[in-house]
């Protein structure tokens, strides 16, 4: 395979910490797991809820509507363990692509609402080219519904009887 011609001056390599090399590799792990029958587009991604790594990756369906993405695999299998209540800190995916991988726009709203403006998104490919962003860079202007309150458990509420 040749390799891509441009003119344009190669960016300067992203330094990263090792919790986000520890990150990155994980994703590299959870990309070999991908079930990319139809694309054969593998993505692996890491998700890091307190000192917690929780994998994801693509999973595809012959409906290409019900393919879930690496990012939103591991968000989900966070909630399903119990590990989201500590918190989304950060989020590695990786591809093999040409440059590195970006969330889709669900994704993006999906970690917008998990992780907020200031999550850490580490995009990377098998090349090892690196991006590092936050999601407010990602996702300007993302949506959120108002957060209410907990109720508290003192607070007494009454169940509607239902009559037929």
């Amino acid at each position: 395979m040749k390799a891509r011609e441009t003119n344009a001056p190669k960016p300067a390599p992203t330094r990263l910490t090792p919790p986000e090399r520890e990150l990155v590799a994980a994703a590299k792990k959870a990309r070999l797991r991908a079930h990319a029958h139809q694309s054969q587009f593998k993505v692996g991604a890491a998700a890091r809820y307190g000192n917690e790594i929780v994998l994801g990756c693509n999973v595809e369906s012959d409906v290409y509507g019900l393919t879930n993405c690496a990012e939103r695999t591991a968000v989900f299998a966070a909630h399903a363990s119990g590990v989201a209540r500590k918190g989304l800190r950060m989020i590695a995916v990786i591809a093999d692509s040409p440059d590195p991988v970006s969330p889709c726009g669900a994704c993006r709203q999906v970690l917008f609402e998990q992780g907020g403006p200031d999550l850490r998104v580490i995009m990377c490919n098998t090349h090892g080219d690196v991006r590092v962003m936050t999601l407010a860079e990602l996702l300007p202007g993302g949506f959120r519904l108002p957060r209410t309150q907990q109720r508290s458990t003192t607070t007494t509420t009454r169940t509607p009887t239902l009559r037929r």
